[in-house]
């Protein structure tokens, strides 16, 4: 069963085509992304009424483009997958309208993927794929959960943030910093240059016996400690600032991830999402969870931000563990607002 899956929720359009026949996972063919960040950059932060347009511009060449990579021609895809949502509504319509019309001209069944699942799944596709189940730090631009994950569908949420998410954390902190777009990259970059230990921030939520988390405090705390150097901050004092920002943000992710699986008797750790490709955060979790015996888990480099071969992969595996009936249904309408836990 081939599925071609198209992500278009934010400012990456992402086409991907996978092989979900059986029952192994499914094999990725053929993918192709473009990034929006170029355009935005001279906006500071996305566009989302530009971002519509660009996809529209952008997906049907990357659609050929995949195509050719996979030499699979568009009659013998079976399924076609969009992400449904969350995202910008106009950004998700683009994919949906899209999938939606391809599947009709093809008489073959679409499917809305929810964003986050396809995060979520993301590491089968690496050199070493996780077993379920597992407990999952989910860790994007927008969002920040733990969860427990038992099967594909099967989904706890364990804890998520009640205001800024870590991704937001970094991009905020590093705007406040005079930092360009996409600030969290540029930050954590910065950091390396820097002391961790320079400024004391805080680490909200960190002791607070549950698994949620905070992040607003922290950035009003850089702040002020940006107020504090004033105009004239040198370039060390900023990746001092940079360095202690990121330090905080790590150390609250890995305490409570640690926590997390202590507490489900799981020995098996994924992290899935943009900030999962902190250098940082990987070399903290992976020397933890070594101490600890656990088994910690990551999507390739390339799959950490949104891209189309996670939306493919999560319809796949959805398919193949029987929880959709493929229809060939062609209204449809989107989520911009989604919680992953009202799926199954």
């Amino acid at each position: 069963m081939l599925i071609l899956g198209i992500e278009s929720s934010c400012d990456e359009t992402g086409v991907a085509l996978v092989d979900a026949s059986g029952s192994g996972v499914p094999v990725l063919l053929g993918d192709a992304l473009h990034s929006q960040i170029d355009m935005h950059q001279a906006y500071g932060g996305v566009v989302p009424e530009l971002a519509s347009r660009d996809h529209i511009r952008r997906v049907l060449p990357l659609i050929d483009q995949v195509m050719q990579k996979a030499q699979r021609s568009l009659a013998q895809v079976d399924v076609v997958a969009y992400t449904r949502g969350p995202g910008l509504a106009g950004a998700l319509l683009v994919g949906a309208g899209v999938a939606c019309s391809l599947g009709a001209s093809l008489n073959k069944p679409v499917m809305g993927v929810h964003h986050l699942e396809g995060h979520l799944l993301s590491p089968f596709l690496s050199a070493d794929p996780p077993q379920f189940a597992f407990i999952a730090l989910l860790v994007s631009g927008g969002h920040t959960q733990l969860m427990r994950v038992d099967r594909v569908g099967s989904y706890e949420v364990l804890g998520e943030t009640i205001d800024d998410a870590a991704g937001e954390a970094f991009d905020k902190s590093a705007k406040l910093l005079g930092l360009p777009y996409p600030g969290g990259p540029h930050l954590a970059k910065l950091a390396q240059q820097g002391d961790p230990a320079a400024f004391k921030l805080p680490r909200p939520l960190l002791h607070s016996g549950d698994l949620d988390f905070s992040f607003s405090g922290l950035k009003t705390a850089v702040l002020t400690q940006a107020k504090k150097l004033g105009d004239h901050m040198s370039e060390q004092s900023r990746a001092d600032l940079a360095a202690s920002t990121q330090a905080a943000i790590v150390d609250v992710l890995v305490k409570k991830s640690l926590k997390a699986v202590e507490q489900s008797g799981l020995k098996r750790l994924v992290v899935a999402g943009g900030v999962g490709a902190n250098t940082m955060l990987r070399e903290q979790l992976n020397s933890a969870c070594l101490e600890k015996g656990i088994r910690v888990h990551y999507p390739e480099l390339a799959l950490c931000t949104d891209n189309g071969a996670m939306i493919a992969l999560a319809a796949g595996m959805r398919v193949q563990a029987g929880l959709e009936t493929l229809q060939r249904g062609y209204t449809f309408d989107v989520k911009p607002r989604w919680s992953l836990a009202q799926i199954s």
